[in-house]
């Protein structure tokens, strides 16, 4: 994709992502669950460009809660705050801890399809931003309920942690 290629909607739509990053630090793109049961996934669109800090993603979660959780990811590292791919952080929701992963690059264009609009050769960053069960069950461990990794997949090469070992440095 080249920006001399960009139909109209995808100029507006372009548009719109540096309107919404410049004013607001990132636009979010929210995808409805597949018909095939691929779940629900929110992007952020435009952090890189204006702060140079990871895009991020939440896979699985219900409609607005991944908006609200990258808007105060994008916020918090926009403020200078460092988050540790392994690392529990227990400050974005009531009695959950989130993680995060760095998002291998086979999986950018699947999932930030949009953000291409903006870097056309794909040349930016991922997070992924990892939510466990209300009891603390991530989608790798072997008691997580039946369909929870493919619910929230991890988006690495291997789709498991890989920048951590779960249970040693990581959940």
């Amino acid at each position: 994709m080249t920006l001399e290629n960009l139909t109209d909607d995808e100029r507006e739509l372009r548009d719109r992502f540096i309107a919404e990053s410049d004013t607001r630090g990132n636009a979010i793109v929210e995808v409805a669950a597949g018909q095939s049961g691929e779940a629900p996934f929110t992007i952020s669109v435009g952090a890189w460009r204006r702060f140079k800090i990871p895009e991020a993603i939440a896979v699985g979660l219900p409609p607005g809660v991944g908006a609200r959780l990258i808007d105060t990811y994008v916020q918090r590292a926009a403020a200078g705050k460092r988050f540790i791919p392994g690392v529990r952080y227990h400050d974005f929701f009531d009695r959950v801890p989130i993680t995060f992963e760095r998002v291998a690059k086979g999986h950018y264009y699947p999932y930030f399809g949009s953000a291409f609009l903006l870097y056309p050769t794909g040349d930016f960053r991922a997070v992924q931003l990892i939510v466990p069960t209300p009891e603390v069950v991530w989608p790798w461990q072997p008691e997580a309920p039946p369909g929870f990794a493919t619910w929230q997949p991890v988006l690495t090469v291997s789709g498991r942690p890989e920048s951590w070992t779960p249970g040693v440095n990581g959940p």
